[in-house]
């Protein structure tokens, strides 16, 4: 080949065929195209989508009023509410870059983060005030606070300096807002939960928020208009970019504050939810309901799952019940989801407990990431794709993060070889589904053996007294470490510690079954996650 590209001569980009992707046009589309269709229910709160796009617009306004522009920092402390899913594009319309907080944090943490992102206005509920209440004690630098007075919320004490509802008045509803000069720009600041240390500041930018949106629209095969319970918080990688995707679909968001069997059910059979998402505990919460909270499907209903791999029989007694699940992987880092366990609809031919362990999987990459391989954390070449070698997932493309803020060694470490290194441990099938085994931190080397936690979890939700189960390593004299479980029974279920080996005996290599077993309550996180770090603290004392 010789001489310049004749394609890219007097070729160039321009306004009229060039504009930096941005998820924010979604909602003015469905503004303009839906303006009378139902975009929020809150209780006996309803908003159109002209509405919404009026008080995001009016809070964009305030904001700008206050001094945000480009590359300032605006944290939300709330529930799953309207104000929380106005802020996901009142924010960014000034230029300026969401900061969604953890409600289930402490002050330490929550100060941690606001002095790091520097935030500049913090708009918190006033459920949470007694936790923000003390973190303002612990900044550096002290943020205006706007608080959202939620009617579904009695009690709490107000901090700021005006509610968020006479903030918004303030603001003009026809605000000319910024749409991004460069599609590079960070949209959002996600923390990581921070087992280990401070969490980390992820930073999404404009283009990933825009297409990890869509791609969740053609990765679950939404169409029309889905109505959504919001049982995943939109603090938790902006609700998988789910705000954004509702936009674009004109959807209706059925706001949930209190994630509960009876308040879900109930929300399914009244506004007649299509979709929803949730870690394990959710679809658990959904399995153990009691027959007084449980109410008949309208339908059958999409249900996406992620966070830790949920075991065949949970999916397999859910779908048993009318819920469609699909089951998909990814990370903060990774705008949420970005794999799928796409379907093949010969399978619907296998029996509910193939289907189910099948579904198990984690699965093939999203359409719009570019790659996923497992491969050798080292030499970074893949493993062979038999099902059982295991490696080092790693992501690579448009829905992978900028980096960690102001943490340019960690974002070093996390691209080392041009991929974005997850620290999650699976297998390639030859299929070239993966499937994973655990976190790096997370496996049990027994004797020289290795010993995937979730092989064993999944081995004691089959046991009919266990509600939930979680395995970690537990320091052993002879043996370096040996798995041990903790376990949550069912209401009215009785089992001993012996039972439950024995039960793992009958269905593992003995060298893989738990030496001990704690019957406690799981600590988990507000997204689902149980807090294996809290866990192995307490096998250590054990």
């Amino acid at each position: 080949m010789s001489g310049a590209n004749p394609y890219n001569t007097d070729l160039d980009k321009n306004a009229a065929n060039y504009t930096p992707l941005t998820p924010l046009g979604f909602i003015e589309r469905s503004a303009t195209v839906y303006p009378d269709r139902i975009s929020l229910i809150h209780g006996d709160l309803r908003y159109t989508w002209k509405q919404t796009y009026e008080r995001s617009r009016r809070l964009a306004s305030a904001l700008s009023k206050r001094g945000i522009g480009v590359g300032d920092t605006v944290a939300v402390m709330a529930s799953n509410t309207p104000e929380a899913y106005e802020a996901t594009f009142g924010v960014p319309m000034t230029g300026g870059v969401l900061c969604a907080l953890n409600i289930r944090l402490d002050a330490e943490a929550i100060a941690f983060m606001l002095d790091h992102g520097e935030a500049k206005i913090l708009i918190t509920d006033r459920e949470f005030s007694p936790v923000i209440k003390k973190a303002m004690t612990l900044v550096k630098a002290k943020p205006i606070i706007i608080d959202i007075d939620d009617p579904q919320f009695k009690g709490g004490e107000l901090l700021g300096e005006r509610d968020y509802e006479a903030f918004i008045a303030d603001g003009d509803p026809d605000f000319a807002w910024v749409w991004p000069s460069d599609e590079w720009d960070a949209i959002a600041l996600n923390y990581t939960s921070g087992t280990t240390g401070n969490p980390k500041g992820v930073v999404y930018h404009h283009r990933g928020a825009y297409i990890n949106a869509l791609g969740n629209v053609v990765n679950w095969g939404m169409t029309g208009h889905p109505v959504y319970l919001w049982t995943l918080p939109m603090f938790h990688c902006n609700g998988w970019c789910f705000t954004w995707t509702l936009a674009a679909l004109a959807g209706t968001s059925v706001c949930l504050r209190r994630v509960d069997a009876a308040n879900m059910f109930g929300a399914i059979e009244a506004y007649k939810v299509t979709n929803l998402c949730g870690a394990p505990i959710v679809m658990g919460m959904l399995i153990n309901a009691t027959e007084k909270d449980r109410r008949p499907l309208p339908h059958p209903v999409q249900f996406m799952t992620a966070a830790a791999p949920p075991p065949a029989a949970v999916i397999g007694k859910l779908e048993a019940q009318g819920f469609k699940i699909t089951h998909v992987y990814g990370l903060t880092e990774s705008y949420g989801p970005a794999t799928v366990c796409a379907w093949h609809e010969e399978w619907d031919q296998l029996p509910l407990e193939e289907r189910a362990a099948l579904k198990s999987r984690q699965g093939v990459r999203y359409v719009n990431q570019e790659a996923m391989m497992v491969a050798d954390p080292v030499s970074m070449q893949p493993v062979p794709k038999d099902g059982v070698t295991m490696g080092e997932v790693f992501y690579r493309g448009n829905v992978v993060m900028k980096g960690y803020f102001k943490n340019p060694k960690a974002t070093q470490e996390a691209f080392t070889g041009g991929w974005f290194h997850t620290g999650d441990l699976g297998v390639w099938h030859a299929n070239s589904y993966i499937e994973l085994k655990d976190r790096s931190k997370d496996i049990i080397i027994s004797g020289g053996e290795n010993i995937s936690t979730i092989e064993v979890e999944g081995v004691l939700y089959q046991h009919p007294a266990v509600a939930e189960a979680a395995v970690v390593a537990r320091p052993d004299d002879k043996w370096g470490e040996t798995p041990c479980a903790f376990v949550g029974l069912k209401e009215g279920s009785s089992v001993t510690d012996q039972e439950i080996m024995a039960f793992c005996r009958e269905r593992l290599a003995h060298f893989k079954c738990p030496r001990t077993v704690v019957f406690t309550q799981l600590p988990k996180t507000s997204t689902g996650k149980v807090q294996k770090y809290v866990l192995r603290e307490m096998a250590k004392r054990l």
